[in-house]
């Protein structure tokens, strides 16, 4: 747990209000009680408050009561701060001119001292968090993984005072973030997601962008127009050296793919430094984006070119992305469940032929469009969850077979006989991709549980093939 009294001191005895009781906001309770902070916290759900109280957490409804004298609201990163409406709580904090912070920016003020790469983007965050921190270990750096990823902030064992901590940083975090920037700011790209709660697609990106200013290290993806802007922006603001990065085209200056060579060209002249086309566990176009984005990060720190490349090679994968969870008769089952909008279903979809799709859950703007260059690759989809009825009109209009499945468990067991009675087809092995393009609260507690479930129904399918 982290040593929050740095941060407490700088609240004068003065108390602070949580936001949200669900995981982060309890992690962040324990830990400023472990630091004798004074606070209350509030949730709207009465579950979360009994799980509250059952922590010792004394309870108060400050939306209604207000929060005069309080230092600062903690609000956990799902509740909106601003559109559609402020939640109740954040009229309540301006109201009284009380800051309004999240768990990560208590983090930052809690003086840890460790170096920071805080990473953000619509897609590929994750793996590149998980990749960068794999890299660092293995190169005798002691790293740990947190943020928006595996357990809260305020949660984790630090590394060693020369280590790094390696963050997986969401806009809705850094809209809770008013000083921290880390060390060196990764922005991967921008496509549209989380309308539902930026409002707008400029609002969205803003957000993201926020992550680079200040001094340090900035590496920014250009292969979308978002993202170029928010580059062009670094650079012209000049507080941190900018390394672009593209998967799209060469770039002087920067970390690029040309033929699925990995170019380094942040000197006189592109240095080649290997092919990265064939490794299994970082298949795709998108994952060569997270290749570059990891590289340079590494670079940026000192590590040689080749002694990346090979530790890359030992990357085992991120379970919940494209992750293998078993080989059937040749057929792959491939978990994907952190695939939660069109655009990221589509980066697996790529990598893969004659995919027997599970799809569905609680529906994004925009659902499966983008997805049209891809139809061949369908053999058929089977529909889950709220969004299982849109999915189907969009399926009909574009002239893919589909199945109405309802739940996972029927998905997984009806694209298991599909794939299997098929096996054979022209174009190469079948998948069965679980890949939904859509969030997962609608049946799941999580896109991790969805994908642990997913994992168990296939790990219990027979190996024999019946017709």
């Amino acid at each position: 747990m982290i040593d929050t009294r740095p941060f407490i001191r700088t609240l004068n005895d003065r108390p602070v209000a949580i936001c949200g009781l669900g995981v982060s906001g309890l992690a962040t309770a324990k830990a400023l009680m472990a630091g004798n902070a004074k606070l209350i916290g509030w949730d709207d759900d009465e579950s979360k408050r009994h799980m509250a109280e059952k922590e010792n957490i004394p309870l108060f409804d400050f939306t209604f009561g207000g929060l005069d004298g309080y230092s600062a609201l903690i609000m956990a990163p799902g509740i909106p701060l601003y559109f559609p409406e402020p939640h109740p709580a954040v009229q309540k904090a301006k109201d009284a001119n009380v800051e309004i912070i999240g768990d990560i920016e208590i983090l930052h003020r809690s003086l840890h001292g460790r170096r920071t790469v805080g990473i953000t983007g619509t897609n590929g965050k994750s793996t590149t968090t998980m990749l960068v921190t794999h890299i660092l270990n293995k190169a005798n750096i002691n790293a740990v993984a947190g943020g928006n990823i595996g357990e809260p902030v305020l949660t984790l064992k630090l590394p060693k005072k020369d280590g790094v901590l390696v963050l997986e940083i969401s806009s809705y975090q850094m809209d809770l973030c008013p000083t921290f920037r880390p060390d060196i700011a990764v922005h991967m790209n921008v496509t549209p997601d989380h309308l539902e709660r930026h409002g707008t697609m400029d609002q969205y990106a803003a957000a993201k962008e926020r992550m680079l200013e200040g001094p340090g290290v900035a590496i920014c993806g250009i292969d979308d127009s978002y993202s170029l802007a928010i580059y062009e922006r670094a650079v012209k603001a000049g507080y941190r050296k900018t390394i672009p990065i593209s998967v799209k085209k060469e770039i002087p200056g920067g970390i690029y793919v040309k033929d699925n060579m990995l170019v380094d060209h942040t000197g006189e002249q592109p240095m080649p430094i290997d092919n990265i086309a064939d490794i299994k566990t970082l298949p795709g176009i998108h994952n060569q984006q997270n290749i570059c984005a990891a590289y340079a990060v590494c670079v940026s720190m000192g590590l040689l070119p080749q002694e990346i490349l090979e530790h890359v090679k030992t990357y085992p994968g991120l379970p919940h992305r494209q992750f293998t969870a078993r080989v059937i008769n040749g057929i792959a089952y491939v978990n994907d469940s952190k695939a939660t909008n069109a655009e990221a279903a589509m980066k697996a979809i790529a990598c893969y032929h004659n995919i027997y799709l599970i799809a569905g859950g609680l529906p994004k703007a925009g659902g499966l469009d983008g997805l049209e260059i891809y139809v061949d690759k369908l053999r058929h989809v089977f529909l889950i969850g709220q969004a299982m009825d849109e999915f189907a009109v969009w399926l009909d209009k574009v002239g893919v077979p589909y199945t109405k499945s309802y739940t996972l468990d029927v998905a997984v067991l009806e694209a298991h006989k599909h794939a299997q009675a098929n096996r054979g087809e022209p174009g190469g092995a079948a998948t069965v991709l679980l890949s939904p393009a859509c969030a997962s609260w609608d049946q799941f507690k999580s896109f991790e549980h969805r994908g642990d479930v997913f994992t168990n129904l296939v790990n219990s399918l027979s190996d024999e093939v019946t017709s």
